[in-house]
């Protein structure tokens, strides 16, 4: 690692008390609404199940240490200390640990990568944890993975299965504890918040008032997202603030007014007790008592919007003593309270003072609400990491701020996610059952994270084999308790994430393998340079002015659906660019290394192969300036090509010998091409011309100003004038504008193909194909400059 990027990686993220405090005040509202909201249904959810309770309280001070003891070694053990330094360059989540171990051995899925990929500057960045040699087994491991495909499958599926379990808990959330970006419990938080008011109302008439609150609650959530949460959410962090207050001051009271003796029950020793006394029942009580950490993964989940130190200053100072005093409040008063007539008699509210009951109600339904928003905005951002990474169809995201990049909006997921949590809602109806739900979700996704990490605590940190089975064993054994327990209520709702999952999965696996057969057929029928050259300098067709974009997914090789077009239509642009818009397996990608540019034959062409990469946080331009950079990108290679040496990567194609460059962006040149949009205000209506000038000229029109695309090219005492015409014919052709051709295969399975090929090809994939958007989405190209080339694919 040079000097320069190792600079970078040490001052990245080195902020000022000031930032990092106001940092983690921020994340109160973002990353830990789920986790501070699980009081108000805890103990009453592990209560649901018929324990029989005594004149002691061994049964309380049991669910008070289990609730100590998972809230202390999960969140605060698992992944404060040790997950949340496994980020892939400052971003979080599942499919972050997917990435890592991509970048570390080669078992990345997407097709189209190259080994010009691997030198990006994020691509090759370490973290502290990641120096040091690597062990004999990490080398055997990490060669038996690159080795066997059927390793790379599982490991993916994996890695999906954790996601599709994030998504289904999406579901849930907003009706049980709506909180957080990976923790996905979606739907039992406002039935909770919203249960305090049948302590007021006739018990037989609460049905009618839980469920239709509810739902409105959720309705007008969901109605709000278009605004962005950078709009909606401007109380978040003071919701969560004077609710973990309120809480921890509550615990407070009630311990020092009804059992000062109870942080006895901190002791291990009352959990065994609670398990020996109350056996099978109190196994599956544990169900209840996994809410307690629901949310946690969020922590790392929303690593990218905030740092490491905010996020951990905010839970060890705030979230984790409010929490524990809130738990010990409530384990006091219950302890003198052992009439239990109804389940909702232990619930969080019956313990709250009389005289601050309503006020306390209108915070919790407020908490509840801004819980409920981080989630649905954290499946947002993991539906477009898998969209990213060619494992969910392409969808429409809107970006809500110009500042954060991570929040965004997805109408399509608003909506589907809308109506499976009213469906979830008024289906379940209660707290028990959502619950239930829930918690076997949650705990699949910190199973899948414990898995990820044993592989990246070898592969990528470079730790001893016996550091991640000591990982894997500890938390993996504590995890499988409560899967167990959770697994035991599958009938009682626990199926619900499961049944969503499999939807999910079945729609993520059956897209990546069409995406991959699709890809695989480009490859094996493209084009050789060799067949467009014989068809002489004009291709045998006649060059019309402008620019036209051939879509392209394959990286060297012209692909098939050109050969088609041509062969069916005897006209073509001046200027040929063969796009490939591809996604690495990195979460940005700086702008100077942004595109890779080179030739598609001999200069008098005019062909050109661009290859735009794109990381799985960072976001897409839209048209008109995603088409300066790109010319101005292919303009600046034209200029550097004969001035300087190019930093270039030969593709593996026996019949290309293509030369690719790394070129930035407009914006990132010092001393090269730069483009310039100049508007006349006394003749706006003029069309525009085209000049190449030297940046001495535009110190001397600062006070009129024209509409014209130019090229702004450094005075060189010897630049070749066959460069300066090529430079001149790709102004003019700019100018002619820029057409989109766009592929639209029609995927069909071979005859003989297998049942399951048949049903994946035909029936999946092509539902999915024609029900979601296509890749001019990926490209945001403009409607009436685009021109789809059907095709049918027979893989």
């Amino acid at each position: 690692m040079d000097i320069e990027s190792r600079t970078y990686q040490n001052t990245v993220k080195k902020e000022s008390w000031r930032t990092v405090l106001t940092l983690a005040y921020q994340s109160l509202g973002v990353v830990y609404g789920d986790l501070s909201i699980s009081p108000l249904y805890v103990f009453k959810s592990t209560f649901a199940e018929d324990i029989e309770h005594s004149d002691s309280n061994d049964e309380i001070f049991g669910v008070l240490s289990f609730i100590f003891w998972t809230i202390t070694l999960v969140p605060l053990f698992k992944y404060v200390f040790i997950v949340l330094r496994a980020d892939d360059n400052g971003e979080g989540g599942t499919f972050a640990l997917y990435s890592l171990l991509c970048r570390h051995a080669r078992v990345n899925s997407l097709p189209s990568c190259q080994l010009a990929d691997e030198q990006l500057t994020e691509y090759k960045t370490e973290s502290p944890l990641e120096m040091g040699p690597r062990s004999g087994f990490a080398a055997r491991l990490k060669s038996t993975l690159e080795k066997r495909r059927v390793l790379q499958k599982v490991l993916l599926v994996l890695a999906l299965i954790g996601t599709c379990m994030v998504i289904g808990d999406g579901v849930l959330t907003p009706a049980i504890s709506g909180s957080t970006v990976h923790s996905f419990v979606l739907s039992v938080t406002v039935f909770s918040a919203v249960s305090g008011v049948e302590l007021s109302t006739a018990k037989e008439h609460h049905k009618y008032i839980e469920v239709p609150a509810a739902c409105v609650i959720l309705i007008g959530l969901f109605a709000l997202q278009h605004y962005g949460t950078h709009r909606v959410g401007f109380l978040f962090a003071p919701v969560i603030l004077l609710w973990l207050m309120c809480i921890s001051a509550i615990g407070v009271y009630n311990i020092f007014h009804w059992n000062p003796h109870v942080y006895q029950a901190l002791s291990p020793y009352y959990m065994y007790k609670f398990l020996k006394k109350t056996q099978s029942k109190g196994w599956m009580s544990l169900g209840g008592i996994l809410l307690c950490i629901t949310g946690s993964e969020a922590m790392f989940a929303d690593l990218g919007h905030f740092s490491q130190l905010s996020i951990k200053i905010a839970f060890t100072s705030l979230v984790y003593p409010s929490l524990i005093l809130a738990y010990m409040g409530q384990a006091a008063y219950l302890s003198q309270h052992h009439v239990i007539d109804t389940s909702y008699n232990i619930g969080f509210y019956v313990s709250v003072p009389e005289k601050l009951r309503w006020p306390v109600l209108v915070i919790a339904i407020l908490a509840a609400v801004v819980g409920s928003q981080a989630i649905i905005t954290g499946t947002f951002s993991i539906i477009k990491q898998c969209s990213a990474l060619g494992c969910f169809p392409k969808v429409k995201i809107v970006h809500t701020s110009s500042k954060i990049h991570g929040q965004i909006y997805i109408p399509e997921i608003n909506w589907l996610l809308m109506v499976l949590c009213l469906a979830v809602t008024i289906g379940f109806r209660d707290t028990k059952r959502l619950g239930n739900a829930s918690g076997l979700a949650v705990i699949t996704v910190m199973l899948v994270t414990t898995c990820l990490m044993s592989l990246v605590i070898v592969l990528c940190w470079h730790k001893n084999i016996l550091f991640a089975i000591a990982f894997v064993v500890f938390f993996g054994t504590i995890e499988s308790l409560y899967f167990t327990a959770s697994l035991i209520k599958f009938l009682e709702g626990a199926w619900v994430p499961v049944a969503l999952s499999l939807c999910f999965l079945a729609a993520m696996c059956t897209w990546h393998y069409g995406t991959l057969k699709r890809y695989e057929f480009d490859v094996q029928n493209k084009v050789s340079v060799n067949w467009l050259l014989s068809l002489g300098q004009t291709l045998g067709i006649k060059r019309v002015r402008g620019v036209g974009l051939i879509h392209t997914e394959l990286v060297s090789g012209v692909p098939a659906i050109f050969s088609h077009f041509v062969t069916n239509l005897p006209a073509f642009h001046q200027v040929l660019v063969f796009l490939c818009v591809k996604s690495v397996p990195v979460p940005h990608v700086r702008p100077e290394e942004r595109f890779l540019v080179g030739r598609v034959g001999p200069k008098q062409y005019r062909m050109y192969r661009c290859i735009v990469r794109y990381g799985y946080r960072d976001v897409h331009k839209d048209d008109i300036e995603f088409e300066g950079d790109l010319v101005c990108s292919i303009a600046e290679f034209v200029r550097s090509e004969a001035a300087t040496a190019v930093v270039a990567e030969t593709n593996g194609d026996d019949d290309d010998d293509e030369r690719m460059s790394v070129v930035g962006t407009c914006s990132t040149y010092m001393q090269g091409v730069e483009d310039h949009d100049e508007s006349d205000p006394d003749d706006p209506d003029k069309p525009g011309t085209s000049e190449i000038r030297s940046p001495m000229a535009k110190k001397k029109k600062k006070s009129k100003v024209k509409k014209k695309v130019r090229f702004v090219v450094p005075e060189t005492p010897k630049i070749e004038k066959e460069t300066r015409e090529e430079l001149m014919e790709l102004t003019e052709a700019r100018e002619g504008g820029v057409a989109y051709i766009m592929g639209n295969a029609y995927m069909r399975a071979k005859h003989g193909s297998g049942l399951v090929k048949r049903v994946a090809i035909n029936v999946g994939y092509e539902f999915l194909r024609r029900n979601t958007r296509g890749p001019r989405t990926a490209l945001t190209s403009p409607h009436a400059s685009t021109l789809e080339v059907g095709m049918i694919y027979h893989v």
